[in-house]
């Protein structure tokens, strides 16, 4: 049941970083200018050329803020990883060993369960 539920949560956390993959491109893409125009911004001595940076930043920064339910995607992607992660995990059940117990099948389930782990 563990694995079908982890199956169920990959295949939705996969349909939802492929719808939202292009937003998130475009979100690290107006991040990466947003970045570049700032450096500009910074090394220009006009005021012409600074409004003009600025302008140009508020415009990428619209770009950036149209996509940010790209994090969903981003969230998407790391719930995949977790998923992908702990697939390979085994459920630990519980062993219940008691001394005083000499009944010969709890003691062979007992010593099978310590075999298979």
């Amino acid at each position: 049941m563990r694995k079908f539920m982890l199956f169920v949560g990959g295949l939705i956390a996969l349909f939802v970083l492929l719808a939202n993959l292009g937003p998130m491109v475009l979100l690290g893409l107006s991040a990466w200018l947003l970045y570049l125009v700032f450096k500009k911004f910074v090394k220009s001595n006009s005021v012409a050329g600074k409004i003009g940076w600025v302008i140009l930043g508020l415009l990428i920064l619209g770009i950036g803020f149209a996509n940010i339910y790209a994090v969903l995607g981003i969230a998407a992607g790391f719930a995949l990883y977790w998923i992908f992660k702990n697939w390979k995990k085994k459920e630990q059940t519980p062993i219940k060993s008691s001394s005083d117990e000499d009944d010969p099948f709890t003691n062979f389930e007992r010593q099978w369960a310590e075999l298979n782990n």
